[in-house]
C-alpha cells in the first residue's frame, strides 16, 4: 500500500470577497514527483503556503505523516540578510544543521571540551561530508563567494540560496515555487537531473514544459475550482486533459438537446403530480444544471498590429562594456535581419540583460555605435517586471498609455475591450493592482508592452510567473509577428518554439553565434564533446604505443629489481598504518591535539603511497 505524505481536505480561502480556493482537497504519495498545474490567478502559490504551513486556510485541513520533514521554497523566500550564504544554508532548525553550526562555532572558539563534544556528534550523525556538499551545490548553482552577505546579492541570487539550502537540508518532501525561475539553462538542466536521480518526494509549481515532462511522475490540475489528478508526465497530462475538456463538452452538448425536450415536456404538464412525474421533473432540474455548465476555456486573445518594419533594422559595430575589470561586451558587431527570431543563452553574470540595455540606450557603451533604421520602434519587457503603484486600477494602467487599441486586423478597440481579451474580465479590470496574483501582473505588463504595437520585440525572461496556457498563446503569437524578436530565457521549450538562432555569450566579452534553436545548440555541443573525447583517447593511444612497445624490450636492473622488492614491503607498511590510523580517528577516544596529530600523519600517509604505487606500476611494466 502507498505511503502518505500530505493530506488535503476541503481547503478554502478567501481575500476579501475573491475567493481563490475552494474545496480543494490532494494526496501526495511518496516517491511521487507531482507539479501543480492551474491557470494565473488560481490560487497556486496560495495552496502552497498553505500546505507548508506558511499561510492558513479559512476552513479546511492539511496533514502530514508525523515522521516526515519537508522543505519549501516559495516564491520570494525569507532569509537572514546580515547573514553570509553559507550561514543562510545552515540556518535550518533540522539536527544536521544545528551539528554542523555548533562544530564551526566550537572551531572559532578553540575550546577543546566543545570542540571534542561537537566531533562527536558529527560522528553519530555521519555528517563530515555535509559542508563539502553544500559548498558544491552552491557551486553548480553559481554562489562561489560563500562568506558573502545576502544583502548583496540579487533577488536571483537569494533564490538560489534558498534553494540550495533545502536541497543540502535533505528533506523527506520538498515543496518548491517555480524552482527554475532565476536558473540559468545550465542550472535547470543540473536541477532537473538532481530531482531525478535523488528520487525525492515532490510538490512543485513550474512553467517549464521539459522539466515537467522529464521529472514529474504525476500532475494535478486546478480548472473551474475543480482538482483533477493524471498519473503521468506533462505530456500524458495534455493528452488526457484535452481528452476530459471533450468529453465533458459531450455531456454538457448530449444534456442540452435532452434539456430542449424536456423543457417541452415540463411546459405541457405544469400540473403534474404522480410520482412518475415527480422524478421526471426532479431530473429535468438536475439536466439544466449540467447543461448550463461552463467550461470556463477562454483563452488569452494576443490580435494586435505591429508598425511598419522597413529594410534598415539595426547596426551594432565594435560595441565594448566593461564594469570595473568585469568585461561584459568585447569589440562585438552585428547586423539585425528582418524577421529574425533570436535566442539569448549564456551563464548568469556573462552580461545578457547588459546586452539587451546598451542596444536599447538604457545603458552607454564604453565604445561603439549602435545604429537603429528610421522605421524601428522598440518593446522591452524587463526581467524585473513593471513599476506601478499597488493602489492603480488596472484599467487606468492601460489608458495612462492609450485609450484606443489597434489589432492586426487594422480594426481599434478600447482599452477596456482590450483588456477582455488578455483575460481580466470587466470586474477585474477595476480592482487595484495590489489584489493581481504574480502570474497576473506579469500578464499585464505583457499587455501594456504589446500594445505599443512595436516591430522589434525585446523579452527578457518572459514567461517567469505566466501560466502554461497563457504561453501557449504567446508562443503562437510571437511566431508569426511581422518584425524581428529577441529572447531571453531559461524556458528550453519557449526558446525551442520561437528562436531560430542563438547568440551564446560565454564569458570575459566573448560572444558567439549558432543557427538553430536550443535543443539542437545543446545536441551540437554533445556531438563536439564527444568528438573532442575520441580525439584525445586516439592521441593518447597513438603516443602511448610506441612507449609500451619500447618498455617492453627492456629488462629490470638488477638496482631497479631491488627498489621493486623495497616498494612492495613499503606499501605494504603504509597501508597497514594507514588502516590503524584510520580506526583511531573513528574510535571517538582521540583528544583534539591527537585528532590533528593523526589527522597530518593520515595525509603524509596517503601521499607517499600514491606516489609509491605510482612508481611500483612504472617499474612493474618493465617486469611484464
Amino acid at each position: 500500500m502507498a505511503t502518505i505524505y500530505l493530506q488535503a481536505e476541503k481547503i478554502y480561502k478567501s481575500f476579501g470577497d475573491l475567493e481563490v480556493l475552494s474545496d480543494v482537497s490532494l494526496s501526495l504519495f511518496k516517491n511521487q514527483r507531482t507539479a501543480l498545474v492551474a491557470r494565473n490567478g488560481t490560487g497556486k502559490s496560495t495552496l502552497l503556503n498553505i500546505l507548508a504551513g506558511a499561510d492558513t486556510p479559512d476552513s479546511g485541513k492539511v496533514t502530514f505523516r508525523n515522521d516526515i520533514s519537508f522543505g519549501y521554497l516559495p516564491q520570494e523566500p525569507q532569509l537572514n540578510l546580515s547573514s553570509t550564504v553559507l550561514e543562510n544554508v545552515f540556518n535550518a532548525d533540522d539536527e544536521i544543521s544545528l551539528a554542523i553550526r555548533k562544530y564551526e562555532l566550537a572551531l572559532e572558539k578553540a575550546d577543546k571540551d566543545e570542540l571534542q563534544h561537537a566531533i562527536d556528534e558529527m560522528d553519530r550523525l555521519n555528517i563530515w561530508d555535509r559542508e563539502q556538499k553544500a559548498k558544491q551545490i552552491l557551486s553548480v548553482l553559481k554562489l562561489n563567494e560563500f562568506n558573502q552577505r545576502v544583502d548583496f546579492l540579487s533577488g536571483g541570487q537569494r533564490k538560489r540560496v534558498a534553494l540550495a539550502a533545502i536541497l543540502i537540508s535533505n528533506p523527506d518532501l520538498l515543496i518548491l515555487d517555480e524552482p527554475t525561475n532565476h536558473l540559468d539553462l545550465e542550472m535547470v538542466e543540473w536541477l532537473e537531473d538532481y530531482l531525478t536521480r535523488s528520487q525525492k518526494t515532490l510538490l512543485m509549481v513550474t512553467h517549464d514544459r521539459y522539466f515537467l515532462d522529464r521529472v514529474c511522475t504525476d500532475i494535478i490540475e486546478i480548472d473551474n475550482k475543480q482538482v483533477y489528478t493524471y498519473n503521468g508526465n506533462y505530456s500524458y497530462f495534455i493528452e488526457k486533459r484535452d481528452e476530459r475538456i471533450r468529453a465533458k463538452q459531450a455531456e454538457i452538448d448530449k444534456a442540452s438537446n435532452l434539456l430542449r425536450r424536456e423543457t417541452e415536456w415540463m411546459q405541457r404538464m405544469p400540473q403534474a403530480r404522480g410520482t412518475k412525474a415527480k422524478y421526471r421533473i426532479d431530473a429535468f432540474y438536475k439536466l439544466r444544471e449540467t447543461a448550463s455548465q461552463n467550461l470556463q476555456t477562454d483563452n488569452l486573445e494576443i490580435n494586435v498590429s505591429a508598425s511598419r518594419l522597413g529594410k534598415k533594422i539595426m547596426e551594432v559595430k565594435g560595441l565594448s562594456k566593461s564594469f570595473g575589470s568585469k568585461v561584459i561586451l568585447k569589440d562585438f558587431s552585428y547586423t539585425f535581419n528582418r524577421f529574425e527570431r533570436l535566442g539569448i543563452v549564456g551563464a548568469n553574470g556573462t552580461g545578457k540583460t547588459t546586452f539587451l540595455n546598451l542596444i536599447t540606450s538604457s545603458l552607454p557603451p564604453d565604445l561603439g555605435v549602435i545604429d537603429p533604421g528610421p522605421t524601428l520602434k522598440i518593446a522591452y519587457y524587463r526581467q524585473g517586471g513593471m513599476n506601478i503603484p499597488d493602489d492603480t486600477k488596472v484599467i487606468d494602467v492601460v489608458r495612462e498609455i492609450a485609450d484606443v487599441i489597434t489589432l492586426a486586423n487594422g480594426k481599434t478597440i478600447t482599452a477596456s475591450q482590450f483588456l477582455n481579451n488578455f483575460l481580466f474580465p470587466p470586474d477585474k479590470q477595476y480592482t487595484y493592482v495590489r489584489k493581481l496574483s504574480g502570474g497576473e501582473k506579469r500578464r499585464l505588463y505583457l499587455l501594456t508592452i504589446l500594445m505599443q504595437n512595436p516591430n522589434f520585440l525585446i523579452l527578457d525572461e518572459p514567461t517567469n510567473d505566466l501560466d502554461i496556457f497563457t504561453l501557449n498563446v504567446l508562443e503562437d503569437y510571437l511566431a508569426n509577428f511581422p518584425g524581428v524578436v529577441i529572447v531571453v530565457s531559461h524556458d528550453r521549450y519557449f526558446m525551442d518554439k520561437i528562436v531560430d538562432g542563438l547568440l551564446i555569450f560565454e564569458g570575459d566579452g566573448e560572444i558567439s553565434g549558432f543557427p538553430g534553436n536550443y535543443t539542437e545548440y545543446r545536441q551540437w555541443l554533445k556531438e563536439q564533446e564527444k568528438e573532442t573525447d575520441n580525439q584525445a583517447k586516439q592521441r593518447a593511444k597513438t603516443k602511448n604505443k610506441p612507449q609500451q612497445k619500447e618498455r617492453n624490450k627492456n629488462k629490470l636492473t638488477y638496482a631497479q629489481k631491488k627498489e621493486l622488492e623495497q616498494l612492495t614491503i613499503d606499501i605494504e607498511k603504509l597501508e597497514k598504518e594507514k588502516k590503524e590510523i584510520e580506526e583511531l580517528l573513528n574510535s571517538g577516544t582521540l583528544n583534539p591535539d591527537e585528532l590533528v596529530e593523526k589527522s597530518t600523519r593520515y595525509s603524509e600517509i596517503t601521499k607517499m603511497l600514491e606516489d609509491k604505487e605510482m612508481r611500483w606500476l612504472e617499474l612493474s611494466e618493465y617486469e611484464s
